[in-house]
């Protein structure tokens, strides 16, 4: 057996002497790789010049340490003048008891401290164990990269890459290219990636999924708690969960507590139910099966084969897909080619089609100042065609196999009001206690209004469109027909009571009924007129750049 021990001392003054010579300071000598043992030594100047051969011999392996590093091989090619050896055979590397690495060959430059393993290479740390077919390992900046395929397993999880860095003081991985982490609980995907073994924590950049037992995620730049299952996604970051696609400029997710946010162009999608709620902000609660989207809050249902659009402050989807209920509070609007309204709540049952419009109640001081104009000014209103209806209370409900609209209900100073088509200031009112209205393909084509009914209509000539007069009746009840959203036909019914007052003889305060308000500039022309002067003035949040750890997105060398 040989053993040899090669340690190289400075005296004081020399290494005084040194460091001070020119005017910088020399830097350390590399330290000189050891030889602890071998079992025996050779030469071959023809095929290895300038090496001593180490070989195992009668069960002696050769040991060589450098700098606390301890390698362990069948045979090495030791080159002293270059300070480097190459090994093979069942190589062991130690440093301390926190790294062992093995592999089937290796090569180490003592100078800069760098090696390369190759075949079976594992790398193991208390913490983790690498697998890979070839890895460099940077001892001065403690670093282990490869470029061929590796495996990390730890005590929670299994991750894969093409490539990967190892910053061992750091405790991170640097994965990039096919990225992938297999947990019980979830698989992740992604082009690049770091990942910190201590805390848990992956910041991804690139297209990335997340898909979970009840969840799947994409985005292209993100944070994700490995162990709690939350994180925060952006750019292009969009969520599948519980049967909604959840989209936004920026997401944040928690599966334990069943929620998920989202701030910026919000979207959430519910494909079964053919509907979708915009927004600037929103919150899921996937355990209660509801969702709130706040800040310019739209929801677009289908309804007629066409879009119904509702806005309100606030709007809230509750309830199970095939019950889901939308809820929307404050300043409500709804936009639909052939249908107008605006309440100050709404409700949407998507299982029955039954929508309702409801207002706040009046206090008590309202009710005892308030005229009766201004009180009907507070109920909710909707426009057909050229027919504005109101009333304390209006149901609309839908028809659920042909999604048409089926019939209106409206309870309560119920009015039907339409601007006389041919005088400049005439209305035609109907107005009553209850309202019962029935849709033929999509279209309003009946109206009945019970109790109390009043009503003062414009009547013409057939054959030149004269004015005969004004018709002022009261009734128990009436039944009117419409075509193209006009009033065409009206019928009386029980003990009807009126006259027709020729129009010199109708004084212009008598044309009204008590209670009469047009509300005509309240009526949402467009789309864009379903957002108050509050909404259009609304700034998005500036959504915070996620901090990416440094050095992510450089370019890295081998």
């Amino acid at each position: 057996m040989l053993t040899v021990r090669k340690n190289i001392q400075i005296g004081i003054f020399q290494l005084i002497f040194l460091m001070t010579i020119g005017n910088v300071i020399a830097q350390e000598e590399p330290k000189i790789i050891e030889i602890i043992q071998a079992g025996g030594s050779t030469q071959d100047q023809f095929n290895f010049p300038g090496a001593n051969i180490l070989i195992k011999k009668e069960g002696v392996r050769v040991h060589l340490l450098h700098e606390g590093a301890l390698i362990k091989s069948d045979i090495s090619y030791f080159y002293p003048k270059q300070n480097f050896f190459k090994a093979n055979g069942k190589i062991v590397f130690t440093q301390g008891d926190s790294l062992r690495m093995t592999c089937d060959k290796i090569e180490y430059n003592g100078t800069c401290k760098m090696a390369k393993a190759w075949g079976n290479v594992v790398l193991e740390r208390p913490d983790m164990n690498l697998k890979t077919d070839t890895l460099y390992l940077d001892r001065s900046n403690s670093k282990a990269f490869y470029n061929s395929f590796g495996t990390i397993v730890d005590e929670k999880r299994k991750l894969t890459s093409i490539r990967g860095i190892y910053f061992m003081d750091e405790k991170k991985y640097r994965f990039i290219s096919r990225v992938k982490i297999d947990d019980p609980e979830y698989e992740l995907k992604s082009q690049r990636m770091d990942y910190y073994t201590e805390t848990d924590k992956a910041f991804f950049y690139g297209k990335t999924t997340i898909v979970g037992e009840e969840y799947d995620i994409y985005c292209e730049k993100g944070a994700y708690d490995t162990q709690s299952q939350k994180g925060n996604f952006q750019e292009n970051a969009v969520i599948f969960y519980n049967n909604k696609e959840i989209r936004g400029d920026s997401l944040y997710f928690e599966n334990e507590k069943n929620y998920a946010a989202a701030t910026n162009n919000v979207s959430i999608i519910d494909t079964l139910n053919k509907s979708i709620i915009n927004g600037h902000y929103g919150e899921i609660f996937k355990a209660k099966d509801s969702a709130i989207i706040t800040r310019r809050a739209m929801a677009i249902n289908i309804i007629d084969l066409d879009s119904l659009y509702i806005h309100a402050d606030t709007l809230i989807a509750t309830g199970p897909q095939e019950k889901k209920i939308l809820r929307g509070y404050y300043d409500v609007r709804i936009f639909k080619t052939d249908l107008r309204g605006k309440s100050d709540s709404l409700r949407l049952d998507q299982s029955t089609g039954l929508i309702k419009l409801l207002k706040l109640p009046l206090n008590r001081k309202e009710e005892q100042i308030f005229t009766a104009s201004q009180k009907n000014a507070k109920n909710p209103v909707l426009w057909f065609g050229k027919s504005q209806m109101s009333g304390d209370k209006i149901f609309l409900t839908s028809d659920m196999k042909t999604k048409k609209l089926d019939s209106l209900k409206i309870l309560g100073n119920s009015w039907i009001i339409e601007k006389d088509s041919i005088s400049d200031t005439g209305f035609n009112q109907i107005k009553g206690g209850i309202l019962d209205g029935a849709f033929e393909e999509g279209k309003l084509r009946e109206i009945e209004v019970n109790k109390n009914t009043e009503v003062i209509y414009y009547m013409y000539s057939d054959e030149d469109n004269e004015l005969i007069g004004i018709d002022k009746t009261t009734c128990s009840r009436l039944k009117m027909v419409t075509a193209n959203n006009q009033i065409e036909d009206i019928t009386f019914f029980v003990s009807p009571d009126g006259d027709l007052y020729p129009d010199k003889d109708l004084p212009t305060n008598e044309r009204k009924l008590e209670g009469f308000i047009w509300r005509e500039e309240e009526r949402p022309k467009s789309i864009l007129d379903l957002f108050s002067e509050e909404d259009n003035q609304f700034q998005p949040t500036e959504i915070q750049e996620m901090s990416i750890p440094e050095g992510f997105l450089e370019k890295e060398t081998d």
